[in-house]
Formats: C-alpha cells, sequence, structure tokens
C-alpha cells in the first residue's frame, strides 16, 4: 500500500466515521495528510487528520482520533492504530500490504511514479537561453540541468511539455559581439565594451575561413553577424546536446522585429488603455498589476524598450496554445517577475499563466579555493570546462540536487571522488549494487517470488516504505517546480537500500551450496522494485544509471 492508497482509505474511513455519528463529512480536507513518523517506533505512517477536522465539526480532537482508530483497526491493510498526542494516529500496515508496493513497482516498472496531476495541461517551459555571444557560462550550466530535469518531472506528471529555447539575436549585445569579430579578424584588441576570450578569434577565423573577403566587402558587418553569430549559436547548442539537454523550439528574438509582431502587441495595448504617453515615451501601466513601476515600452527616441519584445513573445506563446508559461532566468531578472505578470494582465490574460524561476550564482572550488579562469573564454567557466573537469553525470547531478532559490558552490575535488562522499556516487552505486545482485541471483538460477507478507524485519519495512514514497516525490517536485527533491530522495533510498543490505538477518542470496529461500527470493524482488526507481528516479535527472562501477 503507497502512501496515496493509505490517504485514501484514511480519508474514506473519516467519512463513513462522520457520516455514521450525524456530523458533516464535508469539513474533511480534499487530500489526507500522510506522513512518515521521525522515530519508527511510532508506526509505518502517521496522520493530523483528526487534528484538521475535529474543531469543524464540534467535537474533541482525541475523541474524533479514537473513533477513527476503531474504524480503522479492522481495515485489511491496517495492522494497528494507535491515538497520540492531542489526536495523531499512529498506524502500521500489514506486512502484506505494505509489501504490495513491490509489486506495484514491478508491475509499473518505467512508468512507476508517474501521476496525471498535469494532464491535459500544455506546457512552454524556456531555460537557459543565453545571449549567442560566447560559450555556456555556469549559470547558464545550472539552468541547463534543472531546467531540463524539471521538463522531465512535468512530463512525468502528465504536462505536455515544450522545451524552448530564446535566442537573442537582437539587440546591442549582438553589435558587440559582431565588433569583436571584426577586431579579432584585423588582429585588433577588443572594443572596450566587446567580448574578449579565444573563442572570438576562433570563430573570427572561421568567418574568414568561409567568406574570404569578410573584412573588405560593403557588408562586412552584416557577415560577420550572420557567420558569426549562427557558428557561436551552433556551437551552444552542441554543447548542449552533449550535455543532454535539447529543445523542442529554438526561438529567434529577431523574427519579433522583422514579423512586426513587436508593432502589433505594442498597438494592442495602446488600444487597450494599458500604455500610456509621457516624456516623448510610452509606458505601460504596470503598477496596476502589481509591478513594481511603470515600464518603458516604446523609447523617446521610437526604438522599441526589450520589454516590448518580452510581450511580444509571450502574446506568441500563449497563440500557440500554452496554457502555462515557465519562464527560468538568471540572479539577475527578479524584476521580470512582475513585469511579465503584469504584462499578461494588460493583455487581458491571466496573470498566473506566468511563472518566472530565478537561479542563484554557481561558484566552483578547488582545493578550497574559488575556480575563476576558463582557459577558452578568458574571464568566465563554462559549461564545458565543468564537463570536461567532473563528466556529463556528476555535472547534471551537482547542479541538480540543490534548490536553485540559494547560491551554489561546486566542489570539483569531491565530484572527481569515486567514493559515498560524492552524491552521484553514491547513488550511482547504490543501482549498480543491485544490478550486481540481480546478476549473481541469476547466475544461481535463483528466482524471485512474491511472498512479501514474509518481509516484515524493520530494514526490509524501511525500504519498502521508501520505495513507496517515490511518486508523491514526484508529484510534489512537479507542483513546486523543485526537481532538486528528486535527488534528495534518491540519496535517501541508497542510505536505506545500504543500510537492508548490510543488515546480516536481510542477507539476499544464499550462502555456498545453500537453497535460496522463500523469504530470500521475496527479498530479491524488492531489490529488483529498488533497482527500478533508482533508474527513474536518475532518468528524471537526465543522469545514467551504470549497471556497473
Amino acid at each position: 500500500m503507497t502512501p496515496a492508497a493509505l490517504a485514501e482509505l484514511v480519508r474514506a474511513t473519516a467519512v463513513d466515521v462522520l457520516s455514521s455519528r450525524g456530523l458533516d463529512p464535508a469539513a474533511l480536507p480534499t487530500a489526507v495528510t500522510i506522513e512518515r513518523p521521525r522515530n519508527p517506533e511510532h508506526g509505518d505512517y502517521a496522520t493530523n487528520l483528526a487534528l484538521q477536522t475535529a474543531k469543524k465539526v464540534g467535537v474533541g480532537s482525541r475523541d474524533l482520533a479514537g473513533w477513527l482508530a476503531d474504524a480503522l483497526t479492522g481495515a485489511d491493510a491496517i495492522s494497528s492504530v494507535e491515538v497520540a498526542g492531542p489526536g495523531f494516529l499512529n498506524l502500521r500496515l500489514a506486512a502484506d500490504a505494505q509489501g504490495a508496493v513491490v509489486r506495484d513497482v514491478l508491475k509499473a516498472g518505467e512508468a512507476y511514479g508517474r501521476g496525471d496531476r498535469l494532464a491535459g495541461t500544455r506546457i512552454n517551459l524556456e531555460f537557459v537561453s543565453a545571449n549567442p555571444t560566447g560559450p555556456i557560462h555556469l549559470g547558464g550550466t545550472r539552468w541547463a540541468a534543472v531546467g531540463d530535469a524539471l521538463g522531465r518531472v512535468l512530463a512525468a506528471n502528465g504536462g505536455e511539455v515544450t522545451r524552448e529555447y530564446y535566442f537573442n539575436d537582437a539587440g546591442a549585445q549582438i553589435d558587440r559581439f559582431v565588433r569583436s569579430l571584426i577586431a579579432a579578424a584585423k588582429g585588433e584588441p577588443a572594443p572596450e565594451d566587446g567580448y574578449a576570450g579565444g573563442y572570438i578569434g576562433d570563430i573570427a577565423a572561421q568567418v574568414l575561413r568561409q567568406e574570404p573577403s569578410a573584412l573588405t566587402s560593403a557588408d562586412s558587418h552584416e557577415i560577420f553577424r550572420r557567420i558569426g553569430v549562427g557558428l557561436m549559436f551552433e556551437e551552444i547548442k552542441k554543447d548542449l546536446h552533449d550535455f543532454g539537454t535539447d529543445f523542442d523550439v529554438f526561438f529567434h528574438e529577431d523574427s519579433l522585429h522583422k514579423s512586426g509582431a513587436v508593432t502589433e502587441a505594442v498597438e494592442r495595448l495602446k488600444s487597450s488603455d494599458a500604455l500610456y504617453f509621457e516624456n516623448g515615451a510610452w509606458w505601460l501601466r504596470s503598477t496596476e498589476f502589481g509591478d513594481d513601476k511603470d515600464r518603458v515600452v516604446i523609447k523617446s527616441d521610437g526604438d522599441p524598450a526589450y520589454i516590448a519584445g518580452d510581450i511580444a513573445y509571450l502574446v506568441d506563446k500563449r497563440s500557440r496554445g500554452f496554457d502555462l508559461c515557465i519562464y527560468m532566468l538568471g540572479a539577475d531578472h527578479h524584476g521580470y517577475i512582475g513585469r511579465l505578470k503584469a504584462a499578461a494582465a494588460a493583455l487581458g490574460d491571466d496573470p498566473a499563466s506566468v511563472e518566472v524561476l530565478i537561479g542563484q550564482m554557481v561558484n566552483l572550488v578547488s582545493e578550497g579555493k574559488p575556480v575563476r579562469m576558463s582557459k577558452r573564454a578568458g574571464t568566465v567557466i563554462t559549461m564545458q570546462d565543468l564537463v570536461d573537469a567532473v563528466g556529463v553525470d556528476a555535472a547534471r547531478y551537482a547542479m541538480s540536487r540543490s534548490s536553485t532559490d540559494s547560491s551554489l558552490d561546486i566542489d570539483l575535488d569531491l565530484l572527481r571522488k569515486r567514493s559515498n562522499d560524492n552524491p552521484v556516487f553514491y547513488v550511482q552505486y547504490a543501482h549498480s549494487r543491485i544490478c550486481s545482485v540481480l546478476r549473481n541471483a541469476a547466475d544461481l538460477g535463483m528466482t524471485p517470488n512474491e511472498s512479501f507478507e514474509l518481509l516484515a524485519h524493520d530494514r526490509e519495512g524501511d525500504l519498502i516504505r521508501t520505495i513507496g514514497e517515490f511518486p508523491r516525490v514526484v508529484a510534489t517536485a512537479g507542483e513546486l517546480r523543485e526537481p532538486h527533491r528528486v535527488a534528495r530522495y534518491l540519496e535517501e533510498l541508497a542510505g536505506t537500500l545500504h543500510r537492508f543490505y548490510d543488515t546480516p538477518e536481510c542477507r539476499v542470496l544464499p550462502r555456498g551450496d545453500d537453497e535460496a529461500t522463500d523469504v530470500q527470493r521475496a527479498r530479491l524482488s524488492l531489490c529488483a522494485a529498488t533497482r527500478q526507481v533508482f533508474a527513474n528516479g536518475l532518468a528524471l535527472l537526465g543522469v545514467t544509471a551504470p549497471e556497473r562501477m
């Protein structure tokens, strides 16, 4: 019995108990909270349902808890129920009901943990979107890992997810990039406001190889722009692909301007009185929609401000049928939360259709000291630098296992270690350890069984309850947009597995020429189910599940 199934049983029982006593079942919460007690001696699971409901129906919380305990004790899946404190219920499951989780996992396979909370919801998930003026740096690398993992988690909850990269190929930064390329091609230092680093010289040389007359052409700037930006962006896409992050859509900012979409969106806002004219510029009344200040949309020189493109882009996303538009932006983009929601509201849309997630900075540390210099980019650490140092799996896992609300220090020395101190190794080793057990069992001709009622040891129960938590972890990670919860869960699962496997009373394989017992065959099923959960969880993070290490 999974926690979700237990929650349904407890709520159904509570409905019957209240109805039988003439009390209103509508007072019950829609979702019953089922938690694992910190102290295993208190039971397998606990609920505060009586505390939540008693006052609403006019009875004492311990009285209601007692009625629920009496009713639940008669259920086939329940071994015992105790009332604790002011009205908590501590529940113990019958061994066969608890062990049924193993059967559920093995039956569902790769689908175990998936749900349908977001079924029918079309989600546009925009992330990374680094300017095509240089290689992806550590901030973009974090979003590449977290964004891809979030997309997988949202899809696992039933969402129809489109991963989108907003290609910023319009604006001043592109002009600075092109001027930097031309300077490098001439053998001159980079402009004061330009871009430095070895990659600029590399791309400039490639432009000249493709167009030898680029420097002398009347269209020199356009040639370097067209070829140089294209080369840079192809490199970005290759780095992302090699990192395991692929996109469904690459959207070009420049297309919004060339198609007239920006002008059309601005005129739409003018006609709805969402814009006003002042000091020669057009302003969005964004403070009326929760922003901290009104924003200039059309500057006094007649050029559109950056937010004009954002507005047109939001219109485009919604016109493509997306119900939810999630933007994953860097630490310096807090102002976008208010302005994008304000833009949605000004367009007559629901601000809730826009979500903005802000990611904090990433720092690399080696031998206790910050790592600051990139061999190629000159001033920043790139995605490729990190992958070269620790590999794709370690880089993705390290970036995904912490909340993006906090800055992140990546210890390169730790990630290179093949020890349990390294979180990704700890989890991957747990998976490979089970694979080794399964291979050895197959060599012995040992087959699993479904005698799950025999799995009565505390360590077996801990492992069963932990794999039973996986669907709820995936659901919560999707609801809160926090894929790091999956990584932390896998680390907990790895610890639970190792404690189970290292307990002499829970031996899985027979010794010597001994015949495998029924309980050992049941433990083999438990191992297979646990391996499946590791594989499913790592897949959500885009990290491999090696069978040998």
